[in-house]
């Protein structure tokens, strides 16, 4: 019997502002308060975002807060995590993100079934203004025939 991958938190600003092109899965290193601090469901990923430094990926202003019954082995809320990739993921990603607009953002975390927690990254081109309009102009034009099928069927 396999569970499925209990989705921590979720980065919905993402898909708003950015242009989804590529996702891959990374792993995510952390103390131990974080995890448990994780298994309360206490995280945020609105404003995050990973940057490729000196062969490494680190994931910026995602903010878990401090474990309720932690103590001094609570560490800052706001610190720069590693990700863990493979070598050749990390230099595809750099590749990716050399072009001008690209950007590294994460999408959700989540713990997997052997309760690791993992980060969806995406590469992402961030959109213009008309973009995200013509977005939620197909969005809500989608919603619209859901709606008029919906009444047709009753």
């Amino acid at each position: 019997m396999k569970r499925e991958a209990q989705t921590i938190a979720k980065n919905r600003k993402a898909f708003h502002e950015y242009e989804i092109l590529e996702t891959l899965e990374a792993g995510i290193e952390l103390t131990g308060t974080e995890v448990r601090s994780l298994r309360e469901n206490h995280c945020q990923l609105t404003d995050c975002f990973a940057l490729v430094r000196n062969g490494e990926v680190w994931l910026h202003n995602v903010h878990i807060p401090p474990y309720t019954h932690g103590n001094i082995a609570n560490v800052d809320p706001d610190r720069k995590r590693k990700l863990l990739l493979h070598k050749k993921e990390i230099r595809q990603l750099q590749e990716q993100v050399k072009e001008k607009g690209m950007a590294i953002v994460p999408l959700k975390m989540y713990f997997k079934e052997n309760s690791l927690v993992k980060v969806e990254l995406a590469v992402a081109r961030g959109k213009k203004l008309y973009d995200k309009r013509a977005s939620m102009a197909a969005r809500d034009s989608r919603r619209e025939v859901e709606r008029a099928l919906k009444e047709r069927n009753r």
